[in-house]
């Protein structure tokens, strides 16, 4: 990424960092891998893995963990933090202010505002947007282009909603709340009976509510619930393609990664981890804290604190106990197909 930025400004971010070296650049023009980075870049350290990378790296400014071992190079600044993956995530922000500032607050001419709706005048409303009669959107909120927000649904305030974004009839969304391109709320829960051989659909009544400072990743959908709601708890933050069914109650401060199914009115408490791929079945309670590894398949109640991986899921220690036996399997079958053929 190329931009043009004052050094100072980024040195301004960090007032108490451990900064060593010197660099005759008043400007810092990108972001680079260790590796990509040329002169006038800036890059960082956030994974040991490529530690040996950062003692040739070319870039001017590098972020660096505290006990990194080594000089600047000529014309280059180390910057000294705990967490430098951190520190890069605060100087992105910083750029991301800078060179894509807000929209201007007010409704553009092509979108459509019901005149029951309250529109707060802080709040952006994009191109080709329809907002609903009786929704309410708070202040400071981005409402990009080609949005629908439903009759009755509720945007609170400094949320922003990518081009895309559906939020159907009554669902509710907090404060700072993300959500990206293409993300569905209030979708209608999958929900049939079979009678006589037919499939009956069941309609879905109740709604879907995302308290504060949720992000939800591209194209993801969560159902409103059968009678009552479907609830995202405050911090959690949900990858691209993840599917969550009606009545799930998903806890704070979870993380959960691309690709993963809910069944309906599965619980998930909080600080939950969930690796890609992973499917719950229907009706169970996943503990607090609990690590479900990616592609795992959860079919009953997990304990708090619990590490599963593996379809069935299993304990992570068991199931790469397995994983190991299972690849000396065809050693043992022609050991065994020796011992019959010397009979």
């Amino acid at each position: 990424m190329k931009f043009k930025l004052k050094l100072n400004d980024i040195l301004g971010l960090f007032p108490q960092a451990l900064t060593q070296g010197g660099c005759n650049h008043d400007y810092l023009s990108g972001i680079a891998s260790l590796e990509n980075a040329t002169e006038g870049d800036l890059s960082f350290l956030g994974n040991l893995k490529y530690k040996s990378q950062a003692g040739t790296c070319k870039a001017s400014f590098l972020i660096l963990p505290i006990d990194f071992e080594g000089e600047p190079r000529k014309n280059q600044i180390h910057l000294r933090m705990e967490d430098p993956s951190h520190a890069l995530a605060v100087i992105c922000k910083f750029i991301e202010d800078k060179l894509l500032p807000s929209p201007e607050s007010g409704v553009h001419p092509t979108a459509f505002v019901e005149e029951t709706a309250v529109v707060d005048s802080s709040a952006s409303i994009g191109p080709f947007c329809f907002i609903g009669s009786n929704a309410i959107i708070g202040s400071n909120t981005q409402i990009l282009s080609h949005c629908h927000i439903g009759d009755g649904a509720s945007i609170g305030n400094d949320s922003k909603l990518h081009p895309g974004v559906k939020v159907l009839t009554r669902c509710k969304v907090g404060n700072q709340v993300i959500l990206n391109a293409g993300v569905v709320l209030g979708s209608e829960g999958y929900g049939f009976d079979q009678v006589k051989g037919e499939n009956l659909k069941t309609p879905h009544l109740g709604i879907v509510v995302i308290e504060d400072n949720v992000e939800i990743g591209a194209n993801t959908c969560i159902d409103r619930a059968r009678f009552d709601e479907s609830r995202v708890g405050t911090g959690t933050k949900i990858d691209n393609l993840v599917q969550i069914g009606h009545n799930v109650q998903v806890g704070k401060d979870c993380l959960i990664v691309a690709q993963v199914g809910i069944a309906g009115s599965v619980k998930i408490e909080d600080q939950v981890m969930v690796g890609g791929q992973a499917g719950f079945a229907g009706h169970i309670t996943i503990g607090k804290g609990a690590k479900i590894a990616g592609q795992a398949g959860i079919t009953k109640d997990v304990e708090a604190g619990a590490f599963l991986k593996g379809n069935p899921a299993l304990p992570v220690q068991l199931a790469q106990r397995i994983a190991i036996l299972q690849r000396k399997l065809p050693d043992l079958f022609n050991r065994f197909a020796q011992i019959e053929g010397n009979k």
